[in-house]
């Protein structure tokens, strides 16, 4: 019984966090950051739809991160490729994009991270004083003792060893306690992945997707694409953001889709 109310305690908690309106909460504003360099256009056919459902579509992916500013606390939305990526590396570092508005690592509260792969995790290493914000079963799958292909656990090794602080995520989380900032459990592409709801007072609400869609028809189609971790899970998180993009009337950002680039300023500018 005390069980079962702790869980209903904690759901009720949650809704509470989801539901409150963003006018109740601190100042709040978001900016893009460009997180990689695009290659060309690729063929998305075959490896984005297991249904093969887009033709000889080629499409421009881009690499993007999110800087959330609330009130004087900053929290970083995946890190981008590494500097030393070849050929996709950022022309210039999250570090450095930061000191163009004067913030330095040390500052940001909150990394969270979308998933495991190498194009959201790269520069993660920059932020060691940022409590690590990432799914359970993200972060079971970079702790563990051999990390499968494709999980890039490296970057993580001081919250691996304990040096860093890190708060693996079960279900969704309200980040900042004041329902501005919802932590959005979404997976499917990998075992934890995870999407945010930023609620902005002029703009409106955004939802960033992660790797939960990778281009507008992908979501306009529930597409799923060959290399997912789980179908029915990939599917049931596009409808999951569909309905919360109609709740609250949502923007739907997919950061890697060069044309949502522009549904945000051109950092160093913020939307709000």
């Amino acid at each position: 019984m005390k069980r079962t109310l702790t869980i209903l305690a904690i759901g009720a908690s949650l809704m509470s966090g989801i539901a409150t309106p963003a006018h109740a909460a601190a100042e709040l504003s978001l900016a893009r950051i460009d997180c990689g360099t695009p290659q060309p256009p690729t063929a998305v056919n075959e490896r984005f739809s297991d249904t093969y459902a887009y033709g000889d579509k080629k499409l421009q992916f881009v690499f993007s991160c999110y800087l959330i500013k609330h009130g004087d606390d900053y929290m970083l939305w995946d890190t981008g490729h590494a500097m030393t990526a070849p050929n996709v590396a950022p022309k210039e570092s999250v570090v450095d994009n930061l000191a163009k508005i004067n913030v330095k690592p040390d500052q940001i509260k909150y990394v969270g991270i979308s998933h495991y792969h190498a194009d959201h995790t790269g520069q993660i290493a920059s932020f060691p004083k940022a409590t690590l914000l990432i799914g359970a079963k993200e972060w079971e799958a970079i702790s563990a003792p051999t990390p499968a292909q494709g999980v890039n656990a490296k970057p993580f090794e001081g919250w691996i060893k304990g040096e860093n602080k890190v708060e693996p995520q079960p279900i969704d989380k309200d980040v900042f306690g004041d329902g501005s900032v919802i932590f959005l459990r979404t997976p499917g592409h990998t075992p934890g992945h995870s999407s945010l709801l930023v609620k902005l007072a002029e703009k409106g609400p955004v939802i960033l997707t992660g790797d939960a869609v990778h281009f507008r028809e992908n979501y306009e189609s529930d597409g799923v694409p060959m290399f997912n971790f789980d179908r029915a899970q990939t599917v049931a998180s596009i409808q999951r953001i569909k309905k919360l993009a109609e709740t609250f009337k949502a923007t739907v950002i997919i950061p890697h889709d060069a044309r949502d680039v522009e549904k945000l300023p051109v950092f160093p500018a913020f939307a709000k």
